[in-house]
């Protein structure tokens, strides 16, 4: 039954995965697309539309794959998956730090984790960006998709608020659209 299997899914990805959305990006492209629930290119859609929604990452992400494969109800399985790991496991964690925020293992554990992280992060970043930039057929679409990125990587590092930086290369992506460009 795909509500089960949206549901039972998610709540591994949540379970296993420490660091926030980027870093269940690799778990979830390879359980989405090992059960052909959507290819490649249809789930990087799936993360720009999610990244420019309100709310968490991982949430929306959840809940699109979650209604692209089972609807309403499938949307509310993945969803349900993906956070009640996290919430269980918060409350566990709430109920025992101040007892165990000394520890050395509790402390080495944390700091284990983080590189992890940043690896998890990295390795969602290659892949979306070889999804990006590799099909292109002609050096003008390549042109234009890398003139958005380094016109966004601009705009971080210059500080701009995120919504700005989305709203400019939504707007740049439309236009050269419209051109025929990309």
């Amino acid at each position: 039954m795909i509500y089960l299997e949206l549901l039972w899914t998610f709540f591994k990805i949540g379970l296993f995965t420490f660091g926030g959305g980027y870093a269940m990006l690799p778990l979830i492209q390879a359980e989405v697309e090992a059960r052909g629930w959507m290819t490649q290119s249809e789930l990087v859609n799936f993360v720009a539309v999610s990244e420019s929604t309100p709310g968490p990452f991982a949430v929306n992400i959840s809940t699109y794959v979650g209604a692209e494969t089972g609807g309403f109800l499938g949307a509310v399985c993945a969803t349900a998956g993906v956070v009640l790991p996290s919430f269980i496991i918060i409350l566990i964690v709430a109920g025992c730090y101040e007892k165990f925020k000394s520890s050395r293992i509790v402390g080495g554990c944390l700091a284990g984790l983080r590189p992890a992280v940043v690896a998890l992060i990295g390795a969602a970043v290659i892949s979306v960006g070889k999804t990006v930039f590799l099909p292109y057929s002609g050096p003008a679409e390549l042109a234009a998709s890398a003139a958005i990125f380094l016109l966004s990587l601009l705009l971080v590092f210059k500080k701009l608020h995120p919504i700005a930086v989305i709203v400019i290369s939504a707007a740049a992506g439309i236009a050269l659209g419209y051109a025929g460009i990309i």
